[in-house]
């Protein structure tokens, strides 16, 4: 700050020798000369002046003066920085607007047009009559002006006109006059300006002399008037009233001088203002000392830590994923340790550390959280390919140096996607059992989980766990490489298979465990001690025999899976959810392998019981979603909700309906620029505010015992921007079209996913996520393999899938519609094939915000469908609202869900058209 303050006053001082000779010639054209104006034009207030006087901000016949020397090529004349509209100076910015941040567009209130970016070398900087703010005068009088024909060179490349002539016909006016605008009469020089140089740069002593005061304006008695600086008044009526006005202006001008030395207060005030409007929420490693914010993690002695560990072991380079040794998307405390290390809390990410660099990578959605979380010492890397990662590592590490990480929580494929990128390159990829991060973190490791692992009823299972196993050996004997057993890694596929659920995961009900299912035996590796009586009772109620399921220990699962590969065996396991470190123990002709387990294919595909459950789920958590709406009008424009006390509350309304057991994920409850972070989850005492002029996005769900939900609305309770009004309608149009879509059986959802963007497309939007994902019963809200995505399986009737497209604008606002349907059989005109069509149902029930539609871009089939969901919401959801005796919430839903006029502008149109037609008749005849 120091260095920047001593270069604008070194800079000022230079000038001045350099002004006296310019203002010679200068002051001979006049203060007629205009300077270019904001809009690149004359400097005339022909776009504001007339808006401004009939408001009555200026008074008639009064010029604008405005001018930054941070903004020297948007300078009006003449120049003083104290002379932006109203009075304010350049570091205060306008009532209106706002604080400015120096070095972006300031917008002018009204209807002015924004200033560039600042560009100090340009003529104006070198301004001869830069002045600062006035002494304040007392109220109801009119502040300093300018000193007359102290005016800037004009700020464009075109030639400096040519004097003007002496009194109305003749001669230039002389150095110490002032042409008035009409260029045709000169004002004499003011009392007591003497030149020094050439340069009207300082002043004698000036006599007393009367000033002129102006009534207040009526609406605004406090107004200053410092935006009615006159500098070349038009002859009123009357030689007398001439002769006052023109004492008035000259007086004031020289008032306005100041000394050039008072210039160092002024920059400091300007530069402070550039300094305290930088954006603070995220880290800037670029200054000295570095900036971080307050959620960023200080990681200097944990990467100590494990790089002390590192050399122990000889390992140059360390690779830390965000997941566990299944491969979770959501993982246990215990489990984070890339959030430990590095503070990121993203669910998607990967470090790499070595013993002087360390890097982050992530995918868009995560981008500017890391900005949040991570410190200096890290690297944000803006992508996920492991080969960049690869060639990251090959820059890091010598030829002939070790990267290691730990096997059991890379998948198969990962493993082989990193020993492809390291391949020939002289670096070898170790594996390393013990976990170096597990080191560091010692004694304040999370402990492990203890509840209880429990069974579901009957009620709320589609099938019993004994015609589950059963449906999986018949796939094995119908396989063409008849496989001996199944190998189950991940934990939802354990817990469907055994109708068990637990709580060893936030938000997640499922348990650490390994399962191999053999033709003949099932094992089941778990911590047995936590199993509830009714389901060891449940598991061993047919031993012995080939449904007797054995209890081991979690830890004897590699140990097993080796000793059951010595034999004549072969082993079917998906690629996708299998860690490296079991993966290791097989040998390569025992394995028989795919994506994804016969497991995760059958649970992907709910019955019909599965989905009548899921139907039911989603109706009970429309109705705390509605309630949440209406609590959110009332206590919203209040000022009494944040984002953290919202999430808080929507999560208590969902607790309090039947069969709820919490939410399936962090709620996502985010007010203005925070919407634009996809993934943004409020803390508490760092949340924003709820307001009525900003977009509010809360993604939120719930897990019943019945069903997983997941929902995602954005609302705006006071007016929006027609941006905002624009982009919400078309997230929703992409809604509509992909939810109504009908499309042939085996299509994978990739095919389909760009009908969710299209209408964003359609005017260069788009979003960095995936639009959909898959959900359970009772289970993991992202379930996989279903969605679409490239590496989801194809669509099939009885799949749920959320249908999901945003926009998010960075540092603004973000926008969401989230919906979960299923895949049904749709009813078709003809029929290509022996298998039918399919479309999608919608099971959400929430309307989306009526205040943000625009109706004008919507086709009436999207209005059509948009009526016809909201007849399934109020045939659905009505009744269970007038059950649950919540009649404010069903008159809520009553007037969010009146249907839209269909074809109403066409209409209309036809309507004017045929009026047209028959005015043109009746003439006619």
């Amino acid at each position: 700050m120091t260095d920047i303050m001593s270069f604008f006053t070194k800079l000022m001082l230079q000038d001045r020798s350099s002004r006296a000779r310019q203002d010679k010639g200068r002051i001979a054209e006049g203060s007629s000369r205009r300077q270019p104006g904001p809009g690149g034009g004359q400097c005339s207030p022909g776009w504001l002046l007339p808006l401004l006087q009939e408001q009555g901000h200026v008074l008639p016949g009064a010029d604008i003066t405005r001018c930054c020397p941070l903004r020297p090529h948007a300078c009006s004349c003449p120049r003083s920085p104290t002379h932006w509209l109203r009075g304010h100076t350049c570091s205060s910015g306008f009532p209106e607007a706002g604080p400015f941040s120096c070095g972006t567009a300031l917008p002018f209130p009204h209807t002015s047009p924004p200033l560039t970016a600042p560009q100090p070398e340009a003529p104006c900087m070198r301004c001869a009559a830069a002045r600062a703010a006035p002494a304040p005068l007392p109220p109801r009088r009119v502040p300093a002006l300018p000193v007359p024909g102290r005016s800037e060179p004009r700020a464009s490349s075109s030639p400096a006109p040519a004097p003007r002539p002496w009194g109305r016909k003749g001669v230039s006016c002389p150095p110490t006059a002032t042409t008035l605008s009409d260029g045709k009469r000169c004002l004499p020089p003011p009392p007591g300006l003497r030149q020094r140089r050439g340069c009207p740069s300082r002043r004698d002593p000036l006599p007393k002399r009367r000033t002129t005061t102006f009534p207040p304006h009526p609406s605004r008695p406090n107004l200053p008037w410092a935006a009615a600086l006159p500098r070349s008044i038009p002859p009123p009526l009357g030689q007398r009233r001439r002769r006052r006005h023109r004492d008035a202006a000259a007086q004031l001008r020289r008032r306005a001088a100041m000394h050039p030395r008072h210039w160092v207060a002024v920059w400091a005030l300007l530069l402070q203002g550039c300094a305290t409007s930088a954006r603070t929420d995220v880290r800037n490693c670029s200054t000295d000392p570095p900036y971080l914010p307050p959620t960023a993690t200080n990681t200097t002695a944990r990467l100590a830590a494990l790089r002390d560990a590192m050399r122990d072991r000889g390992v140059d380079a360390y690779i830390v994923p965000s997941t566990d040794a299944h491969m979770s998307e959501y993982i246990a405390e215990r489990d984070a340790r890339l959030r430990w290390l590095t503070g990121f809390s993203g669910s998607a990410g990967t470090a790499v550390v070595t013993q002087d660099k360390a890097a982050l990578w992530t995918d868009s959605r995560y981008w500017t959280q890391a900005e949040r979380q991570l410190d200096c010492n890290w690297e944000l890397q803006r992508t996920t390919l492991i080969t960049s990662i690869g060639l990251w590592i090959l820059e890091a590490v010598s030829t002939g140096g070790n990267v290691s990480l730990d096997p059991f929580l890379f998948s198969i494929d990962t493993w082989n996607s990193y020993s492809q990128a390291l391949h020939g390159s002289g670096r070898t990829l170790i594996p390393i059992e013990t976990n170096l991060v597990d080191e560091a973190w010692g004694d304040q490791r999370p402990s492990a989980a203890s509840s209880e692992i429990y069974n579901l009823t009957e009620a709320f299972t589609g099938s019993s766990w004994q015609e589950k196993v059963a449906g999986i050996r018949l796939q094995m004997e119908q396989h063409v490489q008849r496989p001996t057993a199944v190998l189950l890694s991940g934990l939802e596929e354990t817990a469907w298979l055994f109708n068990l659920r637990g709580d060893d995961i936030p938000y997640n009900p499922v348990f650490y465990s390994y399962t191999l299912l053999t033709n003949t035996t099932i094992s089941l590796f778990v911590e047995v001690q936590r199993l509830s009586a009714a389901a060891q009772q449940s598991l061993q109620a047919a031993c012995p025999g080939p449904l007797c399921v054995e209890l081991q220990d979690y830890g004897q699962a590699r140990a097993h899976l080796r000793n059951y590969t010595q034999g004549n065996v072969t082993v079917w396991l998906g690629t996708e959810y299998t860690n490296y470190g079991l993966y290791g123990v097989i040998p390569q002709e025992k394995l028989l392998e795919t994506s994804y387990s016969p497991v995760m294919l059958a649970k992907a595909v709910k019955n019909t019981k599965e989905q009548e459950l899921l139907r039911a789920a989603h109706v009970r958590d429309a109705v705390a979603v509605i309630q949440y709406l209406l609590w959110l009008e009332k206590t919203v424009p209040q000022g009494q909700v944040d984002e953290f006390s919202g999430a808080q509350h929507i999560d208590s309304l969902r607790r309090a309906q039947q069969y709820n057991h919490g939410p399936s994920f962090q709620s996502i409850s985010a007010s203005g620029l925070n919407a634009a972070l996809a993934h943004y989850s409020p803390a508490n005492g760092s949340s924003r505010q709820l307001s009525k002029d900003e977009m509010y996005l809360f993604d939120t769900g719930g897990q019943y015992l019945d069903g997983t939900t997941d929902i995602t609305r954005t609302v705006h309770w006071g007016v929006p921007t027609p941006l905002q009004k624009e982009a919400y309608t078309r997230v929703l149009m992409g809604n509509i079209d992909l939810a109504r879509l009908v499309f042939p059986p085996n299509t994978a959802g990739r095919m389909v996913e760009s009908f969710a963007r299209r209408a964003l497309w359609d005017v260069g939007l788009n979003y960095g996520h995936g639009t959909g994902h898959g959900i359970g019963n009772f289970l993991s809200v992202h379930e996989w393999p279903v969605g679409f995505q490239s590496n989801n399986v194809p669509l099939a009737p009885g799949m749920f899938t959320s249908i999901e497209p945003g926009y998010y604008r960075d540092g603004e606002f973000g926008i969401r519609i989230e919906d979960i349907a299923l895949v049904v059989e749709a009813q078709t005109e003809h029929q290509s094939g022996d298998e039918p069509f399919l479309t999608f149902e919608v099971v959400s029930l929430v309307p989306y915000d009526r205040n943000l539609i625009d109706l004008n871009l919507l086709s009436p089939e999207q209005i059509q469908y948009l009526n016809n969901y909201y007849e399934t919401i109020r045939a659905r959801v009505g009744p269970e609202l007038q059950r649950q005796q919540l009649q404010e919430e069903h008159r809520w839903l009553q007037r969010s869900t009146e249907p839209f006029a269909v074809g109403s502008t066409a209409a209309a149109g036809a309507t004017l058209g045929t009026l047209a037609l028959a005015c043109l008749l009746s003439v006619l005849l």
